[in-house]
């Protein structure tokens, strides 16, 4: 094997399956929530969570590498025993911090999400919609009226909120489902 690829002795094949596991969970919830509040067809609704999801798992997992040589020698001892063995060994200091550490990682992946969204449908929208015919005034009144009731009913904001924490809520349940129930 060339001298410029280096594997890891110990390779984490439990994060990755379980990553994918997560993305299996987190897509089909996500586009259906797309679908439902948004008025996608499914299509659209499920390209968009696809897009969505593996995007900021990939800016998390870059986040990761780029935080991890900084923690202590402690908080990666902590780190490693929970990736590889699924335990801590200071629950009662260590969990204050995930809890802060997960609500920070929900935002960001939300903020993230919403943001890669508005991007998604600005940029592969059809050319057609971004120019309509001008309306007389009474009728552009009444539209401006029509369109600000259903932006409300569907805002693009809410809508990744809720699928973002449907998503987390499932994952939550999967790392709970696993903390019960041991594979050791």
């Amino acid at each position: 094997m060339p001298d410029f690829i280096q594997l890891p002795s110990i390779f984490p094949l439990g994060a990755i399956l379980f990553n994918f596991l997560f993305f299996t969970v987190a897509i089909p919830i996500e586009a259906y929530i797309l679908n439902y509040r948004l008025r996608f067809d499914k299509r659209t609704s499920i390209f968009y969570s696809i897009f969505i999801n593996l995007f900021s798992g990939v800016v998390g997992w870059i986040a990761f590498f780029l935080i991890e040589p900084r923690l202590s020698t402690e908080q990666r001892s902590e780190l490693i025993n929970y990736v590889f063995f699924n335990r801590f060994t200071q629950q009662n200091i260590v969990l204050p911090y995930i809890f802060m550490i997960a609500l920070i990682i929900f935002f960001a992946t939300f903020f993230l999400k919403y943001g890669l969204l508005q991007v998604a449908i600005f940029s592969l929208r059809e050319p057609s919609e971004s120019k309509p015919e001008p309306l007389p005034y009474t009728q552009r009144r009444s539209n401006r009226r029509n369109l600000r009731l259903r932006l409300q009913k569907t805002s693009v904001f809410t809508t990744t909120l809720f699928a973002n924490a449907l998503s987390y809520a499932g994952i939550l349940g999967i790392l709970l489902f696993r903390g019960l129930f041991p594979m050791n």
